[in-house]
């Protein structure tokens, strides 16, 4: 592979310049990114339709359940910020992002890197509001094809929010006390 145990190879590499905050993007628009991630995301909406279309036996629903649309927009919103922020999802990001500093509890602040496709997936990678749109075509494909399942691990990162507002609140209870 042409790399050297002793640097780490590619992945030393990443790591490296991910610590170091190095490869900043700057101001460049890659269009051609955007362009490939709008393509990978019409691809996958198509195949949740298709798997929809192949798995269910009977008629789709009139319209989604209240219950259900308040259960995976409380787990959206927790999974994009887990993907987007939390410290120890860093790895699946650090290819397309550096480090830049910390974000709050558990949380960083990074920035993508240089390069048409890198910093497209950089940029989508670290906003939240930005995956939202990707999690939810997922949760609601999920509702539709494995709704028991769905169901269970929204309901899931939905304990997990609930319980980071309690966190919180009980931060600034502590804070206020002492």
């Amino acid at each position: 592979m042409g790399h050297t145990r002793r640097d780490g190879g590619r992945l030393g590499r990443i790591r490296r310049s991910y610590e170091q905050g190095a490869d900043e993007a700057g101001g460049e628009r890659p269009l051609v990114g955007y362009v490939a991630l709008l393509g990978g995301y019409a691809a996958l909406a198509a195949t949740a339709v298709g798997a929809v279309a192949l798995t269910r036996r009977r008629p789709l629903p009139r319209r989604p359940a209240p219950a259900d649309l308040a259960l995976l927009a409380v787990a959206t919103f927790r999974t994009s910020r887990l993907l987007a922020k939390d410290a120890v999802t860093s790895p699946l990001r650090a290819p397309f992002t550096t480090y830049q500093e910390p974000a709050g509890p558990g949380e960083v602040t990074e920035a993508p890197r240089p390069g048409p496709v890198r910093h497209a997936v950089g940029e989508l990678l670290i906003c939240p509001f930005c995956l939202t749109q990707w999690v939810a075509t997922a949760g609601v494909a999920g509702l539709l094809v494995a709704p028991t399942a769905t169901r269970w691990l929204a309901g899931g990162m939905t304990v997990v929010s609930a319980a980071d507002v309690l966190q919180l609140a009980y931060a600034k209870l502590q804070q206020a006390a002492g």
